[in-house]
């Protein structure tokens, strides 16, 4: 009896988790927008940062001058959240991350380069470049073979 009392609450318990409606990004298109997360139970605040951005990263470099000119001003946050068509945008001093919620998992978009400038992460072909097959020791036989072909060689060229 105990075991589907509890069984009942629990199942209640995720119900009611469930029905909480989750943050959505606005979708206006080429739009820029700047959140800023509400104190616990209040609504998070779109305010617009940018018109006619044509990409994500555009729109990640407007949230960055933001981030930077409040920083110059004197505040001390270092992170800056934003959302484009739909998308979470989350800034920090480690690069651009995505997100498709705002408490989700997030997809590092563009990386930090050693004087602190955003750059987009290198494709895999680029990150590993390309690295000759280690040279095999000959064997006697394959030496002596290379020097003969390497005489017979030189010896024709001197008969020219």
């Amino acid at each position: 009896m105990k075991y589907l009392a509890i069984t009942v609450f629990a199942v209640s318990v995720v119900s009611l988790a469930a029905c909480e409606k989750a943050v959505e990004a606005p979708f206006d298109r080429g739009v820029c927008y700047a959140v800023e997360v509400g104190a616990e139970g209040e609504a998070p605040r779109f305010n617009k940062v940018a018109d006619n951005q044509p990409q994500i990263e555009f729109c990640a470099a407007r949230l960055e001058e933001v981030r930077l000119r409040f920083l110059r001003m004197g505040g001390s946050r270092q992170e800056i959240t934003g959302s484009y068509q739909g998308q979470f945008i989350f800034i920090d001093r480690g690069g651009v991350w995505l997100s498709q919620t705002l408490d989700g998992g997030r997809f590092n978009a563009m990386a930090r380069t050693g004087d602190g400038r955003l750059a987009n992460r290198p494709t895999p072909s680029r990150t590993r470049p390309h690295r000759p097959r280690p040279r095999r020791n000959r064997t006697n036989v394959e030496q002596a073979i290379c020097g003969l072909r390497h005489k017979a060689g030189a010896r024709l060229s001197k008969a020219r």
